[in-house]
């Protein structure tokens, strides 16, 4: 079997590494060309994470016409339990992000559909592990502190839709096997429909038919299976060069799979659980209320700009691994450098944006004076967060690109969790500066993690992770291809 590297122009002839950029025109030419390849991949994941996003929130759309107690229930089910379960399946499937980079840019295609099924496999007894979670849900909710009749009528919402957390054991590593070889469009394609049909069911099932909650369960589960069915007919019927049948091999290595598999779900979860966190801290500050919903209104924000850079995080993991794949250390270090510059422009731009409209982008959210004016007094701290939040998620993709999940998981738990929470509480109850000192100590933590990061991507040694790539592709089932001496 031909294991050629895969990464080539549009000739088809394969590509040398980056000459050292030395001129302003050889560092332009870089930029040029490493933004388009970012940008092409990026793009259209961004847009399918908007369609994902929009199947949850046209959904509460829909329930909040039948009532406000279904649309509590439905909210919270989705927001704290299928958030829950999305985040560790996401980061449970960002193994296979490494795994299929890194084999695609080595040419060791045939290997791609192998490490889908092994995923398959993890993220199918990894939903068995979460089920306790689902069939609980109303004594877990109760314990987070949720009212009786809320808490009952998620739990049971949470039930129904017990399928759809199954259809994420085979979605995420069929996304993941498409992203790797950048077919990426017709995953923004998919996406795109799925969410006009799911309009189409909510108002047939719930206007129509009249079958409430049930109704939005049901559209709920159809729309997530028929993205991972869609998904997965596409790669049978369409990547022949990556999908070669079912194979035993998938069994294969497991146990190390599933150790990076777990090294990535700990390095997504701390990273989700950190912000998560600091709401439930200020629930339970003097004036809570205020100080929840005008956080609350800030982290919204904040939620925008992450959609995009979901889709830079997945286009730099592609790119580094494609590019180690290859033998490329130059060029996997140019394009984290260029996305780098280029998110840090992004994060700029929506901070200034943000203090600009300080005193008046509330307005979207409440009337209320008093709730404007605590927003307003935030949007500082929320303007730092967005730039800190657009260097971030790119290293976290390097990280995922390189394989270096372990270690970030540990700079995570020490800056999230050692330092950032314990100092945010410090100084949001002990020295009384409330929700401002609580984002502040966290955004300290934040920014400590991101130097760290920034440290370890400045001293990385990319000829010594293309070799690492070489060893990884031999011991999990392929042949090592990379061959030529290379100097970054």
């Amino acid at each position: 079997m031909d294991h050629s590297p895969f990464l080539t122009n549009n000739d088809g002839v394969v590509e040398d590494d980056y000459t050292s950029a030395r001129s302003w025109s050889e560092v332009k030419r870089v930029l040029a060309i490493e933004s388009a390849k970012m940008w092409m991949i990026a793009a259209p994941i961004g847009f399918n994470v908007i369609c994902q996003y929009g199947v949850s929130s046209i959904t509460n759309i829909f329930v909040g016409h039948i009532g406000e107690i279904e649309l509590s229930a439905v909210s919270i089910s989705l927001s704290v339990i299928g958030t829950f379960s999305f985040g560790f399946l996401l980061g449970m499937g960002s193994a296979l992000e490494t795994l299929c980079g890194q084999a695609f840019g080595a040419g060791q295609v045939h290997m791609l559909g192998v490490y889908m099924q092994r995923s398959w496999i993890i993220l199918f007894v990894s939903c068995i592990c979460l089920l306790p979670i689902y069939i609980f849900a109303t004594p877990v909710l109760r314990l987070l502190g949720q009212a009786e009749e809320i808490a009952v009528a998620a739990g049971d919402f949470t039930l129904l839709t017990l399928p759809q957390l199954f259809s994420l054991a085979f979605n995420f590593p069929t996304s993941k096997f498409l992203q790797a070889q950048s077919k990426v469009v017709v995953i923004a394609w998919i996406g795109f429909l799925a969410l006009v049909l799911h309009v189409v069911m909510l108002w047939l099932f719930i206007t129509v038919l009249g079958l409430g909650t049930y109704g939005a369960a049901l559209a709920f589960n159809i729309t997530n299976w028929g993205i991972t069915i869609a998904q997965i007919v596409y790669v049978v019927g369409w990547s022949i060069e990556g999908w070669t049948g079912l194979s035993w091999l998938a069994f294969k290595e497991m146990w190390s799979f599933v150790r990076l598999s777990i090294a990535s779900a700990v390095m997504l979860c701390l990273e989700i659980w950190y912000m998560m966190s600091i709401i439930v801290l200020t629930g339970h500050l003097d004036n809570a209320v205020i100080a929840v919903d005008s956080l609350s209104i800030c982290m919204n924000l904040n939620g925008i700009e992450a959609m995009v850079f979901i889709g830079i995080n997945a286009a730099i993991s592609v790119r580094v691994s494609n590019e180690l794949g290859l033998g490329r250390p130059r060029a996997a270090k140019y394009s984290v450098y260029v996305t780098v510059f280029e998110s840090l422009l992004i994060g700029l731009v929506f901070m200034v944006a943000v203090v600009i409209g300080r005193d008046h982008f509330a307005v979207i959210f409440t009337n209320s004076e008093v709730l404007q004016r605590a927003v307003s007094k935030l949007a500082y701290l929320l303007g730092i967060t967005m730039v800190l939040n657009s260097v971030q998620p790119v290293i976290s993709g390097v990280a995922i690109g390189a394989g270096w999940q372990g270690l970030v998981a540990y700079i995570n738990l020490g800056c999230y969790y050692v330092f950032g929470l314990p100092f945010g509480y410090f100084l949001g109850y002990m020295a009384n500066y409330g929700v401002m000192g609580l984002w502040s100590g966290m955004i300290a933590g934040t920014a400590l993690q991101t130097l760290l990061l920034l440290v370890v991507l400045y001293k990385t040694n990319w000829n010594k992770e293309v070799e690492e790539t070489m060893e990884r592709m031999k011991k999990w089932g392929g042949n090592g291809t990379i061959s030529q001496d290379v100097v970054a």
